[in-house]
């Protein structure tokens, strides 16, 4: 299933938030939001899962969802939001419960998604031993538990250390790599958007527009650690936002 913006445009009372937005988030390809702080990635990601709704313009849904799909649209949220008095499997089932799906049905279901995330040996785990890595890697197996259409990704990585967000980077691109899936992804960190974006989108300082849209063809699965290509894209990204991200910065510091 495709995505498709047309002339979104937003405003929260005087404030302009975002102005006419327009994009196509093609199936099978991960598109990164960025830009400075304030101009809008956040929101405009809510109108793309329906949180909200734009003041103007609309987003289409186009094409057929994935067989087996439950939610054309899900979450994963850089805050884990895990059920503690719940295993593992218990906080992946629990979204199957909401369609009705229980029993053998429903272990077949997250037996794949603990298989595809590496958290086989961890089904039966209560999240307070698992770390913030894997926290997350429940949240992404919940996530695909409902075979989306769309894996709508706000900064989820960013309440993580260095060196696990470098493994989960790795997690996602061999997830992507077996098993396509779409995704808009939300980040500060330029980094992660070379790692894991197919095309990169640069918003503008508030309100947000889009400024450019980079093209990264370099196939994911040989997108390495310190790649000097990806460093050169990540300078590039770097060089168009480093104004605005600035003014933006005194802005904020400004209110």
């Amino acid at each position: 299933m495709d995505i498709r913006l047309e002339s979104i445009s937003h405003s929260y009372g005087d404030t302009e938030v975002l102005r006419d937005i327009n994009l196509e988030i093609p199936t099978g390809r991960i598109v990164c939001l960025v830009g400075p702080s304030g101009c809008g990635k956040s929101t405009l990601l809510r109108f793309i899962g329906g949180l909200e709704r734009p003041s103007t313009g609309r987003v289409l849904q186009l094409g057929e969802q994935p067989e087996g799909c439950l939610n054309p649209l899900t979450y994963v949220f850089q805050d884990f939001a895990l059920l503690p008095w719940r295993s593992v499997r218990g906080n992946i089932s629990l979204v199957l419960e909401d369609h009705g799906i229980r029993g053998a049905r429903a272990r077949e279901i997250t037996d794949d998604v603990l298989a595809r995330t590496k958290l086989g040996d961890f089904a039966e785990a209560l999240p307070r031993q698992l770390s913030g890595g894997m926290k997350q890697r429940v949240a992404i197996a919940r996530a695909l538990a409902v075979n989306p259409a769309v894996m709508l990704m706000d900064e989820p990585l960013s309440a993580l250390d260095s060196q696990t967000r470098e493994l989960l980077m790795d997690d996602l691109i061999a997830l992507w790599t077996r098993q396509p899936f779409t995704a808009v992804y939300v980040t500060h960190n330029l980094a992660e958007a070379v790692r894991l974006g197919h095309q990169i989108i640069v918003l503008s300082r508030r309100p947000g527009s889009i400024r450019e849209a980079v093209e990264i063809d370099k196939p994911l699965g040989e997108r390495g650690y310190a790649d000097p290509d990806l460093e050169s894209t990540q300078r590039y990204l770097w060089e168009l936002m480093r104004e605005e991200a600035r003014a933006a910065d005194e802005e904020l510091l400004d209110v």
